[in-house]
């Protein structure tokens, strides 16, 4: 009798546990739970200006094996492809100046790459590195740098790259979860700086140094989850929408998941749950069943943001140099970030050679006031602060499109770790997965959906060992 697995939760945590279980080779029969009416998470395509493009991640990191080594089983290995060789920008004191290379998350390798960007003062603050010895335990990334390096380190070159990634601030981030290598260099009282030198030469030399840094698929990445749907049901997995699962309850050989309206529950029995929802929904359903992971995860808080897609008429104007910019929180702008997407995605402006896109991201973690605002009123923000930083160059637009991703981001806050514990330490038949855990990046929950289906195949293994 086939093995029966609920994976709950459609974005691509779930859907990459529900693909490393299809392709098993044992006898399962998958179903696959989402809420909404569609897969695919923070992975989104929707028009704008007659084009199909993403409104929400729009790259993977290539770096990282997971989503390349993904797309490679999916048939989809020719469609990968990588940004344009130019760079971006930070926005210090109203000027952009170029993003310093060889950085590890903002610290970097040669103070002198940085001046400019940072005043004289501040680069001879971060030339003279305080390293005050090992430091044991957790903290935040902004409060490391600060006592090595300086504020303006943290303030102007961390912060900015942080929130492009978490939507958050570095002094409430964790720098074990965050950046591991930063954390391992306060543990062995090691010069943050020598951390990045290594990094840089690494990056020129090891056995990475003959890849691109990211990837996206022609056509756009939000064309994943429907590849991998099409693909999960071809494989027999039971693929549903609009299904919210509002109970989980073990019955003593397994799981019973409850779904549908409460005039109308449906009951079903599965042997295993991977849970690939994120951690206030896990945490509801966890409540009766695993009650010490639940109030672990009910405490994880989550950012939100909006995405506003802009189409030019007519080709890139001049003004659109380089792949985009980074605005720290320094600067008197709402946005925190723009990039030109057709500058940077030659397939983009290869396919839309009469359209220029770009995008800006709004919002970070408890600034939640900066999209109390109408999708009109977000653009014309968003439009305003672009020519701020790139002049009145800036064509108005032929099309606009306001993407909100309410609660969209997990925040990694200090002892990130070792609060969340107890969701190590399930009942037999549950696992875990999503960017709660280990990892905010497509890779990561990639992979994490992938060890959460893993575990549930090594748990079949082990009992199938002990009856024998």
């Amino acid at each position: 009798m086939a093995r029966t697995v609920a994976v709950i939760g459609g974005g691509i945590s779930g859907l990459a546990a529900a693909w490393e279980l299809s392709r098993s080779g044992t006898d399962v029969q998958v179903t696959l739970l989402e809420a909404s009416d569609r897969v695919g998470g923070k992975l989104r395509l929707e028009d704008v200006g007659g084009a199909r493009i993403d409104v929400g991640a729009e790259s993977v990191l290539a770096r990282r094996p997971e989503a390349l080594a993904l797309f490679d089983e999916l048939g989809l290995a020719d469609l990968a492809t990588h940004p344009a060789a130019v760079g971006a920008s930070i926005v210090s004191r109203g000027a952009r100046w170029p993003m310093p290379r060889g950085t590890v998350m903002g610290v970097p390798s040669d103070p002198e790459s940085v001046r400019g960007l940072l005043a004289d003062d501040e680069v001879e603050r971060l030339t003279h590195e305080v390293v005050d010895g090992p430091r044991a335990g957790d903290l935040s990334v902004g409060d490391l740098v600060d006592a090595r390096l300086g504020p303006a380190v943290t303030d102007r070159l961390v912060e900015p790259l942080l929130a492009g990634v978490y939507a958050g601030h570095a002094r409430e981030i964790s720098v074990e979860q965050a950046v591991p290598a930063l954390a391992a260099a306060a543990h062995e009282g090691r010069p943050l700086t020598d951390v990045a030198r290594d990094s840089a030469a690494a990056a020129a030399n090891g056995p990475t140094a003959a890849l691109q840094v990211f990837a996206t698929l022609v056509g756009g990445l939000g064309t994943l989850p429907d590849v991998l749907r099409r693909r999960l049901t071809e494989a027999g997995v039971d693929v549903r929408t609009a299904s919210v699962v509002r109970e989980l309850v073990r019955d003593g050989r397994g799981w019973v998941v409850s779904t549908g309206p409460t005039t109308a529950v449906v009951r079903e029995h599965f042997d295993d749950v991977v849970l690939a929802t994120p951690a206030a929904p896990t945490a509801r359903l966890l409540r009766r069943v695993a009650p010490a992971a639940a109030v672990a995860l009910a405490g994880v808080e989550y950012a939100s943001m909006a995405i506003v897609t802009l189409a030019l008429g007519g080709p890139v104007p001049p003004v659109l140099e380089g792949s985009g910019f980074l605005v720290p929180p320094t600067e008197p702008l709402t946005i925190k970030a723009s990039t030109f997407s057709s500058v940077k995605w030659p397939w983009l402006a290869g396919a839309h050679p009469d359209r220029t896109y770009l995008r800006a991201s709004i919002g970070r973690h408890r600034e939640e006031a900066s999209l109390q605002r109408s999708d009109d009123e977000l653009v014309a923000v968003a439009l305003a602060d672009l020519r701020a930083v790139l002049g009145d160059g800036l064509p108005d637009p032929v099309a606009a499109h306001v993407q909100r991703w309410g609660g969209g981001l997990p925040q990694y806050a200090v002892g990130h770790r070792s609060r969340l514990a107890p969701t190590r330490d399930l009942p037999p038949g549950l696992a875990l997965c999503g960017a709660a855990y280990d990892g905010v990046g497509i890779p990561a929950c990639i992979a994490s959906g992938r060890a959460a289906a893993r575990a549930v195949l090594t748990r079949w293994a082990d009992a199938g060992t002990a009856l024998g």
